[in-house]
Formats: structure tokens, sequence, C-alpha cells
């Protein structure tokens, strides 16, 4: 069959409902991955993102819709002959193997001599760094090497598309980051489409080059990682991904021009696209604070009271009263240990960076 897209990979107009099940698991799902890409699929528990997985490596056959490799449709193919690895949460390494066989083993089943699976195992180790524990058992080795040496078996038969379904969920903080970097490095090197599913915003915008928000079985939005988080698409989008301080406006005629009034305050340079209420998103971090009364270059400046204060390490989480609305600043630590409990200040942003919805 001729090839019919760019893309290596592509579903076009998935639907999937599980038998008793209220709502679809994924309903009208289309997206392409391109070669080499760091595609990311990120979503709350229950968004369907692990069934569209499934959907790519073949454990599971939509009800409706297509999936397609290099443009041949694969829908109907077997797992097993789907030019496709996943790599699990739970590592699956076999107990009884030396990390050298639990690498090679897939070379092995695909009837590869021993020296060239050896040969080949020995080189993935040696990308992920596991060189040294070759002749180690599973058992021997932490989370994070177990995680690698899963890594370096998904990858000895350089599939065209490698799966990773939330791979690094079991690894504590400073081992996520490590693994983190080292997959982006390896991705890079090795030049094979990434497909990785995570409920970790920030693993998704860290790594990847673009990234399907899904929300109950739908894709909320599709972009870039910058797209993403300063161009939110609905308040799902914007709650989910970073963290917004979501207000109510309403959107009214002033001196002769459709503006955001918070609270009756107006909100000059918000952009308005229709009148009536509305929420306007704000990032924390794009939210400043000055002196009650302090002179600001900003259009929109707004006084309020600190209510509390939450220390995170290398920023503050100021909550700010402002009338009948509280507004989250996030504020460097250091310079920041003034803010108090009952402290009047101003809150200040640039309305550029507000995103309104309606509806």
């Amino acid at each position: 069959m001729a090839k019919t897209s760019q893309a290596i990979l592509a579903l076009a107009g998935i639907d999937k409902t599980y038998d008793g099940a209220a709502r679809p698991a994924l309903d009208r799902i289309s997206l392409t991955v391109a070669p080499g890409e760091f595609f990311s699929i990120l979503g709350p528990s229950g968004s369907g993102k692990t069934t569209l997985l499934r959907m790519i490596a073949g454990f599971e056959r939509p009800d409706v819709g297509r999936v397609l490799m290099d443009g041949v449709d694969i829908t109907d193919v077997p797992p097993f002959r789907r030019d496709v690895r996943t790599v699990f949460q739970s590592y699956a390494l076999f107990p009884h193997m030396s990390v050298l066989e639990n690498v090679a083993y897939p070379l092995r089943m695909a009837g590869a001599r021993k020296a060239e699976r050896l040969s080949k195992a020995r080189d993935c180790l040696a990308l992920v760094s596991m060189g040294d524990f070759a002749a180690r058992m599973p058992h021997q080795l932490s989370g994070g090497q177990r995680q690698r040496v899963a890594l370096a078996r998904a990858i000895v038969c350089r599939p065209r598309v490698l799966l990773l379904d939330e791979p690094l969920g079991a690894l504590d903080l400073r081992l996520r980051q490590q693994m983190q970097h080292m997959l982006v490095s390896l991705q890079r090197e090795l030049g094979i489409a990434f497909v990785y599913v995570t409920h970790d915003q920030g693993e998704a915008l860290s790594m990847s080059d673009r990234v399907a928000v899904m929300s109950e079985g739908r894709i909320a939005q599709l972009g870039t990682p910058r797209e993403i988080y300063f161009d939110p698409a609905s308040e799902f989008v914007a709650q989910f991904v970073g963290r917004s301080n979501l207000l109510p406006i309403e959107a009214a005629p002033h001196e002769g021009n459709l503006t955001a009034l918070l609270g009756g305050r107006v909100l000059p340079g918000v952009s308005v696209p229709r009148s009536g209420p509305a929420r306007m998103a704000i990032r924390f971090e794009c939210v400043r604070l000055a002196d009650a009364g302090h002179p600001s270059g900003e259009a929109c400046a707004i006084e309020g009271v600190v209510e509390d204060v939450l220390f995170l390490g290398n920023a503050l989480e100021v909550n700010v009263r402002c009338g009948d609305h509280s507004i989250i600043a996030a504020v460097p630590t250091m310079g920041g240990e003034g803010y108090r409990p009952g402290r009047p200040v101003r809150v200040m942003f640039d309305p550029g960076q507000a995103t309104v919805f309606h509806g």
C-alpha cells in the first residue's frame, strides 16, 4: 500500500467505548506524530491517555477510526507485528535473567545470532549509562537503574516508534529529573519518535516537541509546550497545565470600548471578544506585587491585602484578597520576606498575559 502521509504515525477519527461505560474512553481522536518527534499525551486519570497509547501499541482496537504508520493502515495488525515498543512504569524485567540477557531478549526472539544480539545489547546499555551493570540481576538494581534497563530493552530493536507509559511515575523527584534529561538526550541521539504518556505537566512541557492535552476522551488542545502554556484553549487547559488565577469578569462597554471589569474595576487592555460574563486566566508567575499605592507602569493594577503565604523553596505563593476575589502571585523567595498576612499591596499584571474565556 502506498504511503499517504509524511507522518510516521497517524490516528484518524478514533472512537472507543468500553462495555457498560457511560461515555467513550476515546471520542473522535485524530493526531499525527512526525518522524523523530517527542510527542506527549498529557491528562488526568480517566482522560483516555493510556487507552490511546494501547491503541497505538495494538492492545486495543478502535470501534471507529484507523491507526496508520508511514501511511499504511495497521489498525488490524497485531502488537507483535507493529514496529513499536513500549516502556511501562512497572519495568517488567525477567527476574531470572541478567541485565544483558534482558536487553538482548527481543533480539533473541527475532532470531538474531548470539554474538550480534549481545553486542547490540551492550551498545544500548552504554546509551543509558548502564554498561557497568550488564552482569547484575534485576533485584540488584535500584528503581532508576531498572527503568534504564527497560528502556535499553525497548530500543535494542530500533523501533520506528517508542511508547512510554508513565515510565517515571515510580521514581523519586531527583531520579525523575535525571531521567528526563536522559530521555531527551537519548531521543535526539536515536532519532526515534517518542510517544510519552503522563499526568505530570512538568514532564510533558519540559521534554516534548508537541503535547496533546486530554480531557474526558477528547483532545482539549494540541500544540507546542509554549502554545499550551501561554495560550490555553480552554479553562481546563489553563488550570491543568501550570497554575492560573481564574477570575470572573464582565465584558461591558466603557468609554465607547468593550472593556473587562473585575468587581466593577476596569482592567484596561484585557482583550474581550464579546460582551457578557466571562472568566479571565492569569498565571501566578505573571502577577507582580508592589507596596499599596506604589506607582506602576502596568495597565492593570488592583489594591489588595495579603491573606496568606506559601513557602515553596525558590518561590513564594502570595494569596492577595482584592475585594471579593483572591489573586495569587508567585514571587521569588529572595526579597519576598516582607509579604505577610495583613500587608496592603498592589497587584499588577500585563493585560497581554491574560486569557479570557466565554461560555
